[in-house]
């Protein structure tokens, strides 16, 4: 059967738009330079990689927070003021600070021009499990649409969150595409939703046979999308 010519393209997010490791590694060191200047108890306490494996662990303690990682970073840090004693006045700031770090990203080459192409040719929409700011980005006037596990309260790849976008897009399942680096959470999430998933793997991994996950299209970056999008729109 000819696949129907989408009407929408959804996209992830952290390691699709833009490289997330380095950011939040960068955010983690300055956040914690942070803490020691404004709650040096916590510090003197609970390296970066405490504080980290204290979210782990917490995460393994209390899986529902996995739908707002921004909720998970802060109960764990009010455990680590409390069990250091550190006056917990400074957690907002604390939080505020990461914030700013956190969305200091930098997208790829190809994301700004290949965004504005598909403007034009369909309507665009966001899915994502994180907490990026696409306003402070400055990329959020390419989309339609943005929902995000921390306000919806299901994250990917659970069929609800991707079914729920599309319907605030006002397109059937059949009718969208979504784009993600992750093949368990956005191509197989996507695809059990009934949506189509384009996996963009920009480093040429072959992780998807390993996986057993047939994504719909495999592309490197925005012009192989493009590219691929342009043939779906000739259906």
């Amino acid at each position: 059967m000819t696949p129907r010519r989408p009407l929408a393209l959804l996209f992830d997010l952290d390691d699709t738009l833009w490289p997330i490791g380095p950011v939040i590694a960068a955010a983690e060191t300055s956040w914690h330079a942070w803490l020691a200047e404004h709650a040096p108890e916590v510090t003197q306490r609970y390296s970066v990689a405490e504080l980290r494996a204290r979210r782990m662990a917490l995460l393994e303690q209390r899986p529902e927070l996995v739908v707002d990682l921004y909720q998970l970073r802060r109960v764990a840090l009010e455990q680590a003021f409390a069990e250091a004693g550190a006056d917990a006045a400074h957690i907002d700031g604390a939080m505020h600070h990461f914030h700013e770090r956190r969305n200091a990203v930098t997208p790829f080459d190809d994301v700004a021009a290949g965004l504005a192409a598909l403007h034009g040719m369909l309507r665009l929409g966001v899915i994502t499990n994180g907490n990026a700011d696409l306003e402070v980005i400055g990329l959020h006037h390419h989309f339609d649409t943005v929902l995000a596990s921390s306000r919806f309260g299901r994250a990917k790849p659970d069929p609800s969150i991707f079914l729920a976008a599309c319907e605030a897009m006002g397109v059937a399942p059949a009718d969208a595409v979504y784009v993600g680096d992750d093949l368990r959470l956005d191509v197989q999430g996507a695809q059990n939703a009934g949506l189509r998933a384009v996996w963009m793997n920009r480093n040429g991994s072959a992780a998807h046979l390993e996986a057993g996950i047939a994504p719909d299209a495999i592309c490197a970056g925005f012009d192989e999308l493009l590219a691929w999008v342009r043939g779906q729109m000739q259906h």
